[in-house]
């Protein structure tokens, strides 16, 4: 999508897509690589813009939490906004420190993506309100810049530490396609930085189920915080700027804290598995030639990086145990879902599997469903 030319309407309907991360998690803030699809599952959001200065928020998951407050103290009255509205109060907060005219609004959120889920249900929220807002008022933003408003959104006004994999695939996904992002390359070029991939499973008889655990996990937390910090003293420690300047894992020998190698480690072996994986299905092989690259990502997560759970790694090993030809954790750890690449045919004796596994272990309310890649953010038809 491009910058709109011009202020057309009043009102509508905008949606945003939560996202699955094939390979490529925690190197999105160190310059990486990273290699989403978009789901189909949304984030809506009606809106309309009013002659008073009046911004009004509501949500039909948080129908008691509705918000009313001038545009003009928007920045000034974060502390008192409930925790939802933070994600798109501080879209519109920050639409207005950019210079845009944001006045009289009212936004009504409708979220199918499950929140805690490593599906990105925030990014969807604030990539909703974004497109929505730059339709209504600001109709010369481009993509780039609406993927910096919604990242910082999150940064600046909420405090989640994210990097730009979420907004980004939210943002620029296609439909049948993985977007393969080069993040430094991305925000250095006002055009390169990422393409699209084909990504088309159900012709070579595969699924790719997301099997939600139901233990939820926050960004917000401090886990994800130390592990940016830990990564950026990696990157001090080396001499780099970040992590994506290291070539190979056998140039951080270099580094005598045992924690900083492991992270290290991490994120220079998994942006040469990001590599790997788009190279194979850009060159069209068997998508089930993937399998061992996700198994090795997560068993990365686990040991180097230190994000997974109990719960996770079970339900990771079990999918394997039971037809996956690779699986592994999604989204920034510390709970939420896996994902699980199988033949279609095995893809209920899978579902099931894991599912007795969870409810075993005292997590009964999992739920599957399939990532198909769908398009990305934009105006509802």
């Amino acid at each position: 999508m491009t910058a709109h030319a011009e202020r057309t309407d009043t009102s509508g309907a905008w949606s945003a897509p939560g996202r699955v991360n094939l390979i490529g998690e925690h190197t999105d803030y160190n310059d990486g690589f990273v290699l989403p699809i978009a789901i189909p599952l949304v984030v809506t959001c009606q809106g309309a813009r009013h002659a008073d200065e009046l911004v009004r928020v509501d949500s039909r998951q948080r129908p008691g939490e509705p918000v009313r407050l001038p545009a003009a103290a928007l920045a000034a009255e974060r502390e008192r906004v409930p925790g939802w509205a933070r994600y798109p109060l501080g879209v519109l907060a920050e639409f207005r420190r950019r210079g845009h005219r944001i006045e009289g609004l009212e936004l009504e959120f409708d979220g199918a993506v499950p929140a805690g889920a490593g599906l990105s249900s925030s990014a969807a929220l604030c990539c909703a309100t974004a497109v929505a807002v730059r339709d209504l008022c600001a109709p010369g933003v481009g993509d780039r810049e609406l993927i910096d408003i919604a990242r910082a959104a999150e940064n600046d006004y909420v405090g989640a530490p994210t990097g730009i994999l979420d907004h980004s695939a939210s943002i620029l996904c296609t439909a049948g396609h993985a977007l393969f992002l080069d993040v430094r390359a991305f925000q250095s070029s006002e055009t390169g930085g990422f393409d699209q991939i084909p990504f088309d499973l159900a012709g070579a008889g595969l699924r790719l189920l997301v099997i939600d655990t139901g233990q939820t996990h926050e960004h917000a937390a401090g886990g994800y915080g130390a592990r940016r910090a830990e990564c950026a003293a990696a990157a001090t420690a080396l001499g780099v700027a970040s992590l994506r300047d290291i070539g190979s894992v056998d140039e951080l020998s270099a580094l005598s804290d045992p924690v900083l190698y492991r992270r290290a480690h991490h994120v220079v072996s998994e942006n040469d598995r990001v590599r790997e994986v788009a190279g194979l299905l850009r060159e069209g092989k068997d998508p089930r030639a993937i399998g061992p690259l996700l198994s090795a990502g997560h068993a990365s997560l686990r040991n180097d990086f230190e994000v997974s759970t109990e719960v996770l790694d079970a339900a990771v090993d079990t999918a394997q145990e039971t037809g996956a030809h690779g699986s592994r954790m999604v989204g920034g750890g510390f709970g939420g879902s896996i994902i699980a690449l199988v033949d279609t045919t095995d893809a209920g004796q899978v579902e099931e599997a894991v599912r007795q596994r969870l409810a075993d272990m005292g997590f009964p309310r999992s739920r599957t469903f399939e990532a198909i890649a769908a398009p990305g953010a934009g105006p509802v038809a």
